[in-house]
């Protein structure tokens, strides 16, 4: 089934020191990804380009051997709501854990972001898999499933909280002295498995309603979460006919689930390296290349495999390996591919350190908006997120070579027509579950 809308949802997401492991080492790079008005300025650019979406990632620890963006980072809400004061229109989303925090805290968060954005806020739904995180909290990690279980009543409580008052509760009336409509005001009163909240949320409806909704699990359990709750959906795809089996099924999951089935954008990671020619295009790759750190992406890959893979010969086949119980989609869709292209451990090492698993589209603009096109138009993808190596070059590279070829062939907007992400996203508001 093709892509039911004609334009692409296109999101940026932006790791500071550059999507590629050693992005920042490119001359010209930033890299630090705690220097807020480099990333404002890269957030105001990426809105003057008419993407849908900024987005950042973040772990809740500190690991020396990772990715130099999840060493060392600014708390993403926090960021959230001062980008908010530098840009008016993109749409701001970052990942808050449903495993590691309060979803009254959490509610609060994004409600707040929603406000101070004037309707642009988005929540990334992770259940961590990392179990360096969990020494940092004193607890366990729970099992893949559980997390999913947990996640599922946590998300339940915190849309529970942003429907506490309904719209047009807050009157503020001079003359009457009344404040609020208190028969608009409604306490959650949730007592389940996993957690008890009472409510009501200290925080007025925001403005779309609710933040957006973004998940990225793809296991059979994340389908099922995203079936239900998922407006987004940033997945890892490497072959284009697995990526229309996984956005097929998905979809048919969610309208199953009782949803249209047009309210869940899919979006794979896309990892541009565009130049004027060919050769150039070839030039900047090789380039990253070049950069790309022996092991470097090895704490990464065990995260996301579940296993130690810095056992195995480097130069030898990828080794057969169960499914862990920490992050299992990107092992699903990186394991295929080895065994599909025949890779050494050394050249699935070498991937993820360039690209972190996501779609390698190399070329000029021309060919790389081919690339995106056709997937597009397959009915692989709903759009993309773009996952630059570097900043602000690569992601400049693809605004100004690749979008404009979009756009003249329709896929991609000429300007916002909506203030929200909703808008951008052409998602609905949701229904307030009190209003009759």
């Amino acid at each position: 089934m093709p892509p039911s809308s004609r334009q692409m949802n296109i999101g940026v997401f932006i790791m500071a020191t550059g999507n590629h492991f050693s992005g920042w080492r490119v001359p010209g790079s930033t890299v630090s990804a705690e220097d807020f008005p480099v990333i404002a300025g890269l957030a105001q650019a990426a809105e003057r380009a008419k993407y849908d979406f900024v987005f950042f990632a973040d772990a809740a620890s500190c690991i020396p051997t990772n990715h130099p963006s999840y060493v060392l980072k600014l708390e993403p809400t926090t960021l959230l709501a001062a980008l908010a004061t530098q840009t008016s229109r993109i749409g701001l989303v970052a990942t808050l854990s449903s495993t590691l925090t309060e979803p009254y805290n959490c509610a609060r968060l994004f409600a707040s972001v929603d406000t101070i954005s004037g309707g642009r806020g988005g929540w990334n739904v992770v259940t961590t898999g990392a179990t360096e995180a969990y020494a940092n909290y004193g607890i366990e990690r729970p099992a893949h499933d559980d997390r999913y279980e947990i996640a599922t009543e946590y998300l339940e409580v915190v849309q529970g909280l942003w429907d506490s008052w309904e719209p047009g509760a807050v009157k503020a009336n001079r003359e009457t002295g009344e404040y609020f409509d208190r028969s608009k005001l409604h306490a959650l009163n949730h007592k389940g498995k996993h957690f008890q909240v009472q409510g009501p949320l200290s925080h007025s409806r925001s403005p779309q309603g609710q933040p957006v909704i973004v998940q990225a699990g793809s296991s059979d359990s994340g389908q099922a979460f995203a079936a239900r709750y998922a407006e987004v959906v940033f997945t890892i795809q490497q072959d284009i006919e697995e990526a229309k089996e996984f956005r097929a099924g998905l979809k048919a999951k969610v309208a199953a689930a009782g949803r249209n089935p047009d309210h869940c954008k899919v979006l794979p990671g896309f990892f541009p390296v565009v130049g004027r020619t060919e050769a150039e295009a070839k030039a900047k790759f090789e380039e990253l290349c070049r950069f790309i750190e022996p092991g470097s992406a090895m704490t990464v890959m065990a995260a996301r495999y579940g296993h130690d893979m810095s056992k195995y010969p480097m130069d030898g086949p990828v080794p057969e390996l169960p499914l862990s119980d920490s992050l299992q989609s990107f092992a699903k869709v990186l394991l295929a591919k080895a065994r599909r292209e025949n890779l050494t451990l050394r050249q699935l090492h070498d991937l993820f350190a360039l690209s972190r698993g996501y779609i390698l589209g190399i070329g000029t603009g021309e060919q790389v908006a081919d690339t995106m096109a056709e997937w597009y138009l397959a009915g692989a993808c709903d759009g993309f997120m773009i996952t630059p190596a570097n900043f602000p070059a690569a992601m400049d590279d693809f605004t100004e070579l690749v979008l404009p070829v979009l756009r003249k062939r329709g896929l991609f907007r000429e300007d916002y027509a909506g203030t929200t992400l909703r808008s951008h996203l052409g998602l609905p508001e949701p229904k307030n579950r009190f209003v009759r």
